[in-house]
C-alpha cells in the first residue's frame, strides 16, 4: 500500500534556520518539496565533487587488495586521498604513454640488432658516409639494388626486409623503400629505459593499492559528508525567503505514521508549522508499506515505476501471480528443489541488504516445486510415463500437455479479470464511483463470452449480460463527455476487445517456456545415458554431462522464467489494472550512515 502523507509548511526565523535544518535532518522523516529544477551554485559544486570522489572510490574498490594486510590509517582525510589519487593517475597515464612510445621505438630497433648509434655517427663523420636505414616489403626488394649501391641486408622478417645503404655524403639514393630515422639510442639502452618505466608504473600502482588498503574508510567518510553537504545545499535552495528574507519557508511531506516525531521536534524548538492533506497537484512522494511477503516483490515493481500517490499499489496483487508464473515457466520440481535448498543454505551467510532477495528465491523455488509436480516434471523426467506408476494416486493431480496449455489460458483470464476489477477500485478511489463502470462493463462482457464460447452454456442470461456490458461501456466510457461523445468513444472502446484476446494469448508463453525447459531436460538425460556406453570413462562422462547440462538448463530457464512473468505483469496486468505510475520515491532529509 501507499503510505498516506501529510504536507507540512515551516516558518523559521533566519537566525534559527541552521539549527532547524540540523534538527530536521536528525529526525530524518521530512521529504523536502523541490521548488525549482535549477540547483544552487553550491549544490552544483557539491554534485561535481561527489561525482569525482565516487569515481575515485570505484577505482580503488576495483583494486583487489586486502585491507587486513595493511593497518588502516587516518593520517589523510578523504579529499586529500582524492587529490593524491588524481596526481598518481596523471603520473600513471603519462608514464604509460611514454612506455607506449618507447615500445614503438624498440619495435623499430629490434630488427637492426645490437649496435652503437655513436659508432654510426662517427662513421658518417670520419668516413664521409651517409647510412640509410631502409625497410620495404620482401617481395618488392629488387636484387639490382645490391649492384647499384653498397647495400647490406640486415634481416628478413616476413613480410618485411630491413637493409642499410652506405653512400657518400650527398649521394642520392633512389630506392622505393621507407627510410627510417637514424637511431638515437642502442637497443640495450632502450630496453633499460623500458625496465625503468615498468618499475615506475609498478611503484605507482603500489601507491594506489596502498591508498585502497589504508584510506578507503576515510574516502567513504568524505563521500558521506559531501552527500550530506549536497543535500543541505539543495534544501537551502528549495527554501523560500519571506518578510525581507527574515523568515524562511520550507515545505515538505511526512508519512502520517512518522509525523509524531516531527511534531515533537517542532514543539521543542517552538517552530511554527502548518499540516494538511496533500492534493494530487502537490505530487507527494511515494512510500510503499506491505506485509513481509508482498514487500519481497517491491523491487520487481520498481523496475517499471512506482505508483502515483493517488492510485493503488499493485505490488501485493501481482505478487502471487508472479510467483505462480515463475513456477509455471520453470516447471521442473527438481529445479525448484535446487533453488529452495540453495537459497536456504546461502541465506545464513547472505548480507542483510540482499537477504530479502534470497527469501524471494526461496518462494520462487517453492512455486517451482508445486508447478513442477503439477505438470509432472522432475529433472527432465516425465512423471506421467508408465515407469512412474508407483506414484499412484499422486499422478491424478498431474496435468498433461493439453491440460497445462488450457491451465495457462485460465490463469491469464483470471489475471485479466482481476486487473479489471482493480481498475474499477482504483478509479473509484481516485475519481469517483462512476469511473468504475467501464472496467465493470468489460468484466461483464468477458465473463459472458467465457460462458457462451468456452463453457458453451449459451443461456439467455449470458446473452443479456453481454448486451448489458456493451451498454455500460457505450454510456459510461467517459462520464464527463456528452451523450454523442460517449457513443463515439464507446464504439472505439468496443473495438478494443481484440486487445483482450491478444493479452490472453500472451499467457501461452507460460506453457511454452515450461514445456521447452522440460524437453531440454529430457534431451540432457537421454544424451547423458548414452555416455554410459563409453568404455572406462562412461560413468564419469554421464555424471559430468548430467550436472553441467542441468545446471546450464536451470540458468537459462530461470532467466526466461523471470523475464516473461515480468512482461506479463508490466504489459497485460498493469494495462488492464489501469496502472498510471510516475510516482517519485520518498527520500527523507536525513543523516547518512
Amino acid at each position: 500500500m501507499v503510505v498516506p502523507m501529510k504536507k507540512y509548511a515551516f516558518l523559521v526565523h533566519h537566525l534559527d534556520y541552521g539549527d532547524f535544518l540540523a534538527g530536521v535532518r536528525e529526525v530524518g522523516v521530512l521529504h523536502v518539496q523541490p521548488r525549482s529544477t535549477d540547483p544552487t551554485q553550491e549544490a552544483g559544486r557539491m554534485k561535481l565533487m561527489h561525482k569525482e570522489v565516487s569515481e575515485i572510490r570505484t577505482q580503488l574498490k576495483r583494486r583487489k587488495v586486502k585491507a587486513e594486510e595493511v593497518a588502516i590509517s587516518n593520517e589523510l582525510d578523504g579529499l586529500a586521498v582524492v587529490r593524491s589519487v588524481l596526481d598518481l593517475n596523471e603520473e600513471l597515464e603519462r608514464t604509460r604513454r611514454e612506455l607506449a612510445t618507447l615500445n614503438k621505438e624498440i619495435g623499430q630497433m629490434e630488427p637492426w640488432g645490437d649496435f652503437s648509434p655513436a659508432s654510426v655517427a662517427r662513421l658518417e663523420q670520419e668516413a664521409g658516409l651517409d647510412l640509410h636505414f631502409l625497410v620495404c616489403p620482401e617481395k618488392k626488394f629488387k636484387p639490382e639494388w645490391q649492384e647499384q649501391y653498397t647495400l647490406e641486408i640486415i634481416k628478413k622478417d616476413p613480410p618485411d626486409c630491413y637493409f642499410i645503404v652506405f653512400a657518400r655524403k650527398g649521394e642520392p639514393v633512389e630506392i622505393s623503400a621507407e627510410k627510417l630515422p637514424d637511431p638515437a639510442y642502442s637497443l640495450p639502452e632502450l630496453l633499460e629505459k623500458r625496465t625503468a618505466l615498468e618499475e615506475a608504473i609498478e611503484a605507482i600502482n603500489g601507491q594506489l593499492n596502498l591508498h585502497a588498503a589504508r584510506h578507503f574508510p576515510a574516502l567513504e567518510k568524505s563521500l558521506r559528508e559531501i552527500e550530506e553537504a549536497k543535500e543541505l545545499a539543495e534544501v537551502q535552495g528549495y527554501t523560500a525567503l519571506e518578510a525581507d528574507e527574515k523568515i524562511m519557508l520550507l515545505e515538505g511531506f511526512v508519512p502520517e505514521t512518522k509525523e509524531a516525531e516531527l511534531m515533537a521536534f517542532c514543539e521543542k524548538m517552538d517552530i511554527v508549522c502548518h499540516a494538511e492533506k496533500p492534493s494530487p497537484k502537490d505530487e507527494p512522494p511515494v512510500l510503499l508499506q506491505n506485509n513481509r511477503y508482498a514487500s519481497l516483490f517491491e523491487p520487481i515493481g520498481k523496475l517499471f515505476a512506482l505508483p502515483s500517490y493517488a492510485e493503488l499499489d499493485l505490488t501485493p496483487f501481482f505478487a502471487p501471480f508472479f510467483m505462480m508464473f515463475f513456477g509455471f515457466c520453470l516447471g521442473d520440481a527438481g529445479y525448484g528443489v535446487v533453488l529452495l535448498l540453495g537459497a536456504t543454505l546461502y541465506k545464513r551467510r547472505a548480507k542483510p541488504e540482499i537477504r530479502s532477495v534470497v527469501t524471494l528465491v526461496q518462494w520462487l523455488g517453492l512455486a517451482t516445486i508445486i508447478f513442477g509436480t503439477v505438470t509432472g516434471t522432475f529433472f527432465g523426467l516425465n512423471l506421467l510415463e508408465d515407469q512412474f506408476a508407483w506414484l499412484g494416486s499422486l499422478r491424478k493431480f498431474m496435468l498433461n500437455s493439453n491440460q497445462a496449455f488450457n491451465f495457462a489460458l485460465v490463469l491469464g483470464m483470471v489475471q485479466i479479470l482481476f486487473g479489471l476489477g482493480l481498475q474499477a477500485v482504483n478509479n473509484t478511489k481516485q475519481f469517483g464511483a462512476k469511473y468504475a463502470l467501464k472496467p465493470i462493463g468489460w468484466v461483464i462482457i468477458l465473463l459472458s463470452i467465457v460462458d457462451i464460447a468456452v463453457l458453451k452454456m449459451a443461456s439467455p442470461f449470458s446473452t443479456w449480460t453481454a448486451w448489458l456490458g456493451v451498454g455500460v461501456i457505450m454510456l459510461f466510457n467517459d462520464p464527463d463527455a456528452s451523450l454523442l461523445g460517449r457513443l463515439g468513444k464507446g464504439l472505439w472502446e468496443l473495438y478494443g476487445i481484440t486487445g483482450f484476446f491478444g493479452d490472453l494469448l500472451s499467457y501461452i508463453r507460460l506453457f511454452a517456456l515450461g514445456i521447452s525447459g522440460a524437453i531440454l531436460g529430457f534431451v540432457i538425460n537421454d544424451v547423458s545415458l548414452r555416455m554410459l556406453g563409453v568404455p572406462y570413462i562412461g560413468p564419469v562422462l554421464f555424471v559430468l554431462l548430467l550436472v553441467v547440462g542441468h545446471a546450464a538448463n536451470l540458468l537459462i530457464a530461470c532467466l526466461g522464467s523471470f523475464v516473461h512473468p515480468l512482461r506479463l505483469t508490466f504489459v497485460e496486468f498493469y494495462k488492464n489494472a489501469g496502472f498510471a505510475g510516475g510516482g517519485k520515491a520518498y527520500k527523507p532529509f536525513e543523516k547518512r550512515t
